[in-house]
Formats: C-alpha cells, structure tokens, sequence
C-alpha cells in the first residue's frame, strides 16, 4: 500500500496554487497546438487540393488557371502557390493575361481538416504582371471574363451564367499593368499597382480601392463601387468611383509628344460613373508648366478647369460638354467631341474667349510660343478668340481668328526699333506701345505658329499689316507693311498754279539728321509721293489729300530680341511702279 504525503494548503494560499495550475493547463494547451500548428502542413498534403483550387478559379473566370505548387502557412492562415498564370483571350494574345510569383488563397479551416474540402475565403496575388489590350472594334481583353463568352465544356448546363464565388477579400499588391492596342507596339507601363475589394462577387457590386503609379511620375487612386459584373462584357461592368490623380506627366505618357519638347503636369480630381456602356465623369483638372507649341517655354500660372464628359465605352469614343477653362481671372469655354478607337485619340474641340483680361494670360502666353520681348511686360488689354482644335492630342492643329484691344506693352520702345521708318517720320512712341486693336488668323501646330491677315493699329504709330510665322526654334519671319499717317495736304489756293515737284537735287541738297538708308529712302519716297505717283504699296499721296507713307519691313530675329528690318525687294518693286508706271499713264 502506497502512502503519499498529505499535503495542506491554507485558505490564504488556495488562489494562488489554484492559479499556477491553470497557467500550467494553459502552457501546456499552448505547446500542444504550437506542435500541431507546426506538423500540421506535413500531416495534410495540401498540394493535392491544387487541382480543386484552380478549378474553382478557372470557373469563375472563363479562363484557364495553372498555379504551382501549394503550401500551407498556418501563421497566415492561407495556402500559398509558389507561381499563378491565368490565360488571355486567344483572340487577343497567346501570352498569359496575368502572371504572378505567389499566390496566397484564404480558406476555412474547419472544411480543410475536417471534410478535406476547400472553400475560398480570399485571395493575395503578390507582384502580378497584367497585361491589358484593345482591339479596334473597342472591345478589350477582359471583356469575356467570367461572361458567357469564355470557354464551356459540352458538359456544362448553364452557359450564361458564371459560378456565384464571393471571396470575401481580394488583394493585388506591388502589380504591373501594360496598357495598348492589339497589334500595336506602343504601351503604356504603370507600376507598383495596388488593389484592395472586398466581398467581391459577379452578381452584386463590391467596394473597391486602386493606386497606381503614372509613366514618367504621378499617382493614380480610384474608390468607391464596382459591379455587379456585365456578363457579356466586363469591360461595360457599372462603376460609381473617385478618381484622384496627382502629378500625371502629360509628355512622359504620350498625351503630348515629349521628343519635341512638350509637357506639362496635371491634378485631377474626379467622380466617374458608368451604366449601361456609358459612363459620365465630372470633374476638375489643374494644369501646370505647360508647353503646347515648339519654341514657347513652360507656363508660369496653372489653368483649371471644370469639366464634364459622356463617353460610349462600347465605341470607345465621347463627348466633352461645354467647359470652364481658367487663367488667373480669364475665363474661356471649351467642348466638342474625342474618338480613341485608333492608335491616338482625337479630338474635335471648339475654344470661345471672350474679353479675357490679358495681364492674367500674360504668363501662360510662353507655352503657346508667343513670347513678349525681353523687358516687356502686358499690362493691359482684352483678349477674344473662336479656335477649332482638332487632331491627334500629341500632332493638334489650332485655328481660328484672335483679337486684342486697348492693350499696352510696356519696356518696349517699338519706334526706336523701327529706325527705318522713324529716321524720316519722326515717330516717337516711347517706352510704351499702346495697341488700340489687334486682330489675326492664326494656325498653331506643333512646328509653330503661323499668322494671316494680321492687322495692328499702333496709337501714335499707325497701322501694321502682314503675316509670318514663329518656328519651333521661336524664330520670326514677317513680312509687314505700316502705314503711318500724316497731316492732310493744303488745298491750293484759288487761281494759283499746282504745286510742282522740286528739283530731285533740292532733295539730296537739304540735308537729315539721320541720314543712311532712311535718308535715301525718305528722299526717294518724298518724291513719288510729291510728284503724284503712289507710295510704294498704296495710292498717291496726292490723290487723299494726305501724307500717308506706306513703307513694306521685315521682323526678323526672335520674339525675345525681334530685329525690324526694311524689305528691300518690296521697297525696290513698289518704287519702280509708281515711277515708271506712273509716266507710262501721263504719256498716254
């Protein structure tokens, strides 16, 4: 007979003993399933549940899915596939639509160890290459997901719908997607893409969150709702979202072609929503160091600009309804229509400005190549314009009719730049050009810019008149004409002899001031004028009964630094005319 010890323990002590058997328990329990935990992944062989896994995936896709080799981590609670590829539409690729290193698939517990069974719970897609195409019908490579255009085996009863899989958490994590036309080389790369959806279903929408960088820098973020899933097409599936994008690169992306040196940066802030293959975005959008024409520079001030669209997504084309487009405190409205269904998309946009205040456009003028020479600032004046914009966005071709009234330049003495003229008129409109009315045809393309038709009176100048054009290395070639107006002729008195010519030695004999060029040609244009016959390029003189001079320049050399320059050839032709012509009529 074994005799064991009596123990006692005090009233005092019981708690405490008590305690220290059920921490003991507790520490036992916990080193039992750490045991467990850690024998569990040799004792079940999850690998064998591959097949299943990716037969529930492929069901639910329309597509084929091959993982690799399945694991089970217990700390995570998940199974793990060392590799995932799921397959494209044949019509599009024979590459995999997505591929990805690992993929980590949620389930139930209970069914795994119990019943031998798997039941999605989520899905973690690690570091997964997507590639995204667009025929030229619209139609994407996407499109046929998990709708009634996939793949069925004849065995297969209900082909319309897909299974019903609700995976209650869905996670795509430092992503690539590749963005393009099929059969076109050209792609659009976004990095480190982000998803995160929860309750994910076909048949019900879902809540759902995506980041992305932007080619060139940037960021992309879209939130909000998506679903239930369009089965004949996915790509036409309704979406109620948030769109932010920060610092989106309009020449790294091909929006603008960066090799000629355009750009700019763009903020936009947006709601999108679609139903029915057509979705409405509102929204607006903040452009910075814009370049939109060769030879200008990046803007100094934003433009913003509140926008609306209505796009048919089937068609891949929509509608810009009329806008506000904001400079400072200018404002112009702009709309029209955009097809992407090609390589490039293409807009057709009407612009209407009317009176915009031009010191606000003053330093957003750079980006359109219309540089003010240097020292000289727009302090005045107010801008109109009706342009067509049409074209590719990265090749647009502008057009239309501007004009600018009761404008003023200062720090620029515009009459001592026209030396030629001003040495025998004696113009003298100082540091300051006051510009009463400017109007001209123009056409902006991304080699530069050319005007029609340019017509500018000058207070205290008078009229110039032409056109040219502004290359893309911001050269200027104008061929102009100024008429400068002076003071009407006397009427002879009566009975007295016409007034005759004076000898041409008179002329050379009274001496100028300036003397040159100007000289000559003030001296020979004296005598056209004096003797009856038309200034070079317009009517006699005589004829008004005025003192017109019509005198035919050059602007040369930059808009920072433009030279004035006479047109010889014009001057030389116009003279002989009104000389020689002139006494072919008396004779006759």
């Amino acid at each position: 007979m074994l005799f064991l010890p009596q123990l006692t323990v005090s009233a005092a002590e019981l708690p405490e003993v008590l305690m220290k058997k059920v921490l003991l328990i507790g520490a036992i329990v916990v080193g039992v399933l750490l045991v467990v935990l850690a024998i569990l992944p040799f004792v079940i062989p999850v690998d064998r549940f591959r097949p299943m896994v990716e037969k529930q995936i492929s069901d639910a896709l329309g597509r084929d899915v091959k993982l690799g080799k399945l694991s089970l981590s217990v700390w995570t609670g998940s199974l793990a596939a060392e590799n995932l590829s799921i397959s494209d539409d044949p019509r599009f690729s024979s590459a995999p639509f997505l591929k990805a290193r690992e993929l980590k698939v949620g389930v139930e517990w209970k069914p795994l160890l119990f019943d031998r069974a798997v039941r999605v719970t989520g899905l973690t897609i690690v570091k997964p290459e997507v590639l995204l195409l667009q025929d030229a019908a619209g139609r994407w490579n996407f499109s046929s997901i998990g709708g009634s255009e996939r793949p069925k085996k004849s065995n297969t009863k209900n082909k319309s719908a897909a299974p019903d899989l609700v995976v209650q958490k869905l996670t795509l994590s430092g992503g690539r997607l590749t963005l393009g036309k099929k059969g076109v080389a050209k792609k659009s790369v976004y990095d480190n893409v982000d998803v995160e959806a929860s309750g994910v279903s076909f048949s019900s929408s879902f809540p759902v969150k995506v980041s992305t960088g932007l080619p060139g820098g940037g960021s992309f973020a879209l939130e909000g709702r998506v679903g239930p899933v369009n089965q004949s097409d996915a790509s036409l599936t309704p979406v109620d979202a948030k769109i932010t994008i920060r610092g989106f690169d309009l020449g790294a992306s091909g929006v603008l072609d960066a090799s000629a040196g355009f750009g700019g940066k763009m903020d936009l802030d947006a709601q999108v929503k679609s139903q029915n293959g057509e979705a409405q975005t509102r929204g607006n959008m903040k452009l910075t160091k814009l370049l939109l024409v060769a030879g200008g520079s990046p803007s100094s001030i934003p433009a913003e600009a509140d926008f609306s669209t209505r796009s048919d997504l089937r068609r891949n084309t929509g509608v810009l309804n009329p806008s506000s487009l904001r400079i400072g405190k200018a404002e112009a409205h702009i709309g029209g229509t955009y097809d992407s269904r090609g390589e490039d998309t293409v807009v057709n946009m009407k612009f209407d400005a009317q009176d915009m205040p031009a010191k606000d456009l003053a330093a957003f003028l750079p980006a359109l190549a219309v540089n003010l020479p240097k020292g000289a600032a727009l302090e005045s004046g107010l801008l109109s314009g009706n342009l067509e914009i049409k074209g590719p966005t990265d090749r647009l071709l502008t057009s239309g009719a501007v004009n600018l009234v009761n404008a003023k330049i200062t720090g620029f003495d515009l009459g001592s730049k026209l030396a030629m003229l001003s040495s025998f008129t004696g113009i003298k409109t100082g540091s300051d050009v006051v510009i009463e009315k400017m109007t001209s045809g123009i056409q902006m393309n991304p080699s530069g810019i050319r005007a029609e038709n340019f017509n500018m009176i000058v207070t205290g100048l008078g009229a110039l008149t032409g056109a040219g054009t502004v290359d893309a290395k911001n050269n200027l070639n104008f061929k102009m004409l100024a008429t400068i107006p002076g003071k009407p002729a006397p009427a002879p008195a009566a009975g007295a002899a016409p007034a005759t010519a004076p000898p041409p030695s008179s002329a050379a004999a009274a001496p100028q001031k300036s003397g040159g060029f100007g000289d000559m040609l003030g001296g020979l244009l004296g005598q056209a004028s004096q003797s009856g016959q038309p200034a070079p390029g317009g009517q006699s003189a005589s004829a008004k009964g005025s003192s017109d001079h019509r005198i035919p320049f050059l602007i040369q050399g930059t808009a920072s630094n433009p030279k004035f320059l006479p047109d010889v050839g014009a001057m030389g032709s116009d003279l002989l005319k009104s000389v020689f012509g002139g006494g072919k009529k008396q004779q006759q």
